[in-house]
């Protein structure tokens, strides 16, 4: 992973999904220079299968995902979504992510949905329920 100063991209995201426990993880990468991806479709810029939507979820999600700011009035229902995990590395847009995603709970299962295009596409990616 190259640190933003020495990188030409404002994206530059891994993302390692494991669908379950002991699931082999399968890895995806989103990589976009000023919001605009690679022409190439099988660039290592991106091997996702629409990169075009994971790039838009990022965009408008990407901020309040992956640096929330804890709010105590924040209410999560109590259900289980499945044991689906993403851990998404990488920049966005200057700043340092590490970011764990599952389906552990009501709050969980909403930032996965907001950023289901960049898990891949996957079978337990979409965050259905």
């Amino acid at each position: 992973m190259v640190s933003p100063d020495n990188s030409e991209y404002d994206v530059d995201l891994t993302v390692t999904l494991t669908e379950a426990p002991g699931a082999a993880s399968r890895e995806f990468y989103l990589r976009s220079a000023q919001g605009v991806l690679s022409s190439e479709p099988d660039s290592i810029e991106s091997n996702l299968l629409d990169a075009t939507a994971a790039l838009a979820a990022v965009e408008q999600f990407g901020e309040e995902v992956f640096f929330p700011v804890p709010r105590p009035d924040r209410i999560c229902t109590q259900q289980y979504g499945g044991p689906q995990v993403a851990l998404v590395t990488g920049w966005f847009r200057g700043r340092k992510v590490h970011s764990k995603l599952s389906r552990t709970d009501g709050c969980e299962i909403a930032r996965w949905r907001a950023m289901a295009p960049l898990l891949g596409g996957t079978g337990g990616s979409t965050g259905a329920v």
